[in-house]
């Protein structure tokens, strides 16, 4: 490609022609509309604000959601070869002798040039997941539009939310407060004071072994008030001072981000112990649990699986979590809930049809703390992850940042006079540097309301519920785990399924992306070849997106 000149699209007369006239007109709606006092450059920043939501706009509908999923394999590999192309510039490219590419200077391309290739090349390129409400990969939600307008704002302001100091420099973090206040209450959390955004749940999964490695040796420590835990001493000087040989984690089906979780806190991918019952692998066996936490010398975390990663299912139910915290509180242990997305059904609507669900979800409220995903079923863009801890001091034990006077928490009073006491977002978290990512949570919570959300919620699992059906009545394919003992109204959004003709089910995630109508992610149950459907799009049209599904798995 190093001689070939630059495609149409890539031209000046092909950009002026698609982006000046948007411009043009962007500007004459803006000088009708807004005030004049403004002033031309405040003016022209909202210009550009509106200019780039736009090009977003036109960017996402280069895909037809209804029909294409995914790229077709031409798009991929002229984007491939595109990126390559550009990427081998002589001020870039570090390796060998560069290509000389018509059209690409050292100083680099014009703006519009490069939109357009990104439009142009790049997108047609990209899966539509946040678009089609048939990506059933990776449990993967979409993106609701009044969070992409939200994330939008979070891009063009970038806000730094990091310091609590909103009467001088941003309400950012007024507005996190507030949207994991919100966020909390949709899931009946009410109890759990510590509160922070993440990157995702597996962050979220970190911090809830560090806190748990925090809470459950500092029990053990016998001048702790004086000397600290692990946060002060480190693991091996906490444990020395404790009489702690070993820290492990008990679960059952816990998902692969507690062996990376367990790495980096310390503990090693060797503490992950897994305690499910025989034949229903997903649920915690206490009775195991309580032989473990009687050994002496021996420290434990116990991690609930609130939505196991393969089938959806629940590791616990109001009853069990109970006995659990009973075990827990009598032998110093600390509980985590992983809910990546399983937190979410305790937000669907209070009818019969979601009873079993309720159950399953019940007594999460008992847990020590909880993880989950925002750019899941809560449908606003990826990097959002949430962390709930009901022991806030042990967030602050662990991530605090001392001796840096200006990062001091900050309390705060509202303008109507409640003391909100929000700490700074970095002596709570992971990070001291990151995204404004309350505000798309909190403008989706606020236009859908709690009724809104558990309609949006109660569509994913229906759907869920229908294709569970029809694969169960199917005789092509076997639902999983256990077609002959499935309960349909124990479906949450997970639907796991193989073919019932081996030669089939060697390729059948292969042949039905390859349909480009929906897309599903491969896994393995009983190390055999599985499909996996994960229903999380806030787009959600049941009768449709069934029709189609089912009109896929007839032809294959």
């Amino acid at each position: 490609m190093a001689n070939t000149p630059l495609p149409d699209h890539m031209q000046p007369a092909y950009v002026d022609r698609i982006f000046k006239p948007l411009e043009s007109r962007i500007s004459e709606l803006l000088d009708e509309f807004c005030p004049a006092n403004q002033g031309t450059e405040r003016l022209n920043d909202v210009k550009k604000l509106v200019v780039n939501y736009v090009v977003l706009q036109i960017l996402t509908q280069t895909f037809d959601p209804n029909l294409c999923v995914t790229p077709r394999p031409k798009d991929l590999a002229h984007a491939e070869a595109w990126v390559e192309n550009y990427c081998h510039d002589s001020s870039i490219h570090l390796g060998g002798e560069p290509p000389q590419i018509t059209g690409l200077a050292g100083h680099g391309k014009e703006f519009y040039s490069t939109i357009s290739h990104i439009l142009a090349d790049i997108v047609p390129a990209l899966n539509s997941q946040a678009l089609s409400s048939r990506y059933y990969g990776f449990v993967t939600g979409g993106v609701h539009p009044v969070a992409q307008a939200a994330d939008n704002v979070v891009t063009a302001l970038d806000q730094n939310v990091q310091v609590h100091m909103p009467s001088t420099h941003s309400i950012s973090t007024v507005v996190e407060h507030h949207a994991l206040s919100m966020l909390r209450s949709l899931l009946v959390l009410d109890g759990f004071q510590g509160k922070t955004f993440t990157t995702g749940a597996t962050a979220s999964n970190i911090m809830g072994l560090a806190c748990g490695r925090e809470a459950v040796i500092s029990a053990r420590v016998p001048d702790y008030a004086k000397t600290g835990g692990v946060g002060e001493l480190g693991l091996l000087g906490a444990c020395m001072a404790a009489g702690v040989k070993e820290v492990q984690i008990l679960t059952s089906k816990g998902h692969s981000s507690f062996y990376k979780a367990a790495s980096i806190v310390g503990l090693g991918r060797a503490a992950v112990k897994d305690f499910g019952v025989p034949d229903t692998s997903w649920v915690l066996d206490l009775k195991a649990v309580e032989r473990e936490l009687k050994r002496e010398g021996v420290a434990s975390i116990i991690v609930v699986s609130a939505g196991e990663v393969n089938t959806g299912q629940f590791g616990t139910t109001g009853e069990t979590m109970k006995e659990l915290r009973k075990l827990a509180d009598r032998y110093k242990a600390w509980i985590h809930v992983d809910g990546a997305f399983g937190i979410f059904a305790r937000a669907l609507p209070k009818v019969d049809r979601f009873a079993k669900l309720r159950e399953r979800t019940a007594g999460l409220e008992l847990a020590d703390s909880i993880a989950a995903d925002g750019h899941k079923l809560l449908n606003v863009p990826y990097d959002n992850g949430i962390f709930f801890c009901s022991k806030p001091e042990v967030m602050t034990q662990v991530f605090q940042n001392p001796n840096a006077a200006y990062l001091a928490p900050v309390a705060s009073t509202s303008r109507s006079g409640t003391n909100t006491e929000i700490q700074s977002p970095l002596h709570v978290g992971l990070e001291n540097s990151r995204r404004f990512r309350a505000l798309p949570v909190y403008a989706l919570l606020l236009h859908l309301g709690r009724e809104n959300m558990g309609e949006m919620l109660a569509r994913m699992v229906d759907l869920a519920r229908k294709i569970a059906a029809f694969i169960r009545d199917s005789d092509k394919y076997d639902l999983l785990p256990d077609e002959a003992t499935a309960d349909i109204e124990c479906t949450h959004i997970i639907v796991l399924f193989k073919a019932k003709n081996p030669d089939l089910n060697e390729v059948l995630v292969e042949k039905i992306n390859e349909t480009r109508r929906m897309y599903v992610s491969p896994t393995k149950w009983n190390g055999e070849n599985a499909v996996r459907i994960a229903v999380g799009s806030w787009k959600v049209d049941v009768e449709e997106d069934l029709a189609a599904v089912r009109s896929v798995l007839n032809s294959l």
